[in-house]
């Protein structure tokens, strides 16, 4: 006869306010991107050329550069400060 699996103590309010995926720090470096991402286009849509440099030169390397921002800002985990004993 199997028997049944030990249940796990429950987490204390500090482990489960832990539990959120990304820091404070995360959302202002999405904010961030966002934000550039955001004024990147709205350049282009000033410039309301085609063939205009800020539409083929500046644009393009602003919007990848802020989608790798967000990306990198999604992934970035903040180190754990030491706890200093003394």
């Amino acid at each position: 006869m199997k028997s049944l699996p030990k249940r796990q103590p429950p987490k204390k309010a500090a482990e489960k306010a832990k539990a959120t995926p990304l820091e404070p720090v995360n959302y202002i470096m999405i904010a961030l991107g966002a934000l550039v991402i955001a004024a990147s286009y709205w350049g282009i849509y000033l410039e309301r050329d085609v063939d205009g440099v800020f539409a083929l030169f500046v644009s393009p390397i602003t919007l990848i550069g802020s989608y790798l921002w967000i990306i990198f800002a999604i992934l970035y985990r903040p180190r754990a400060e030491k706890k200093q004993e003394g």
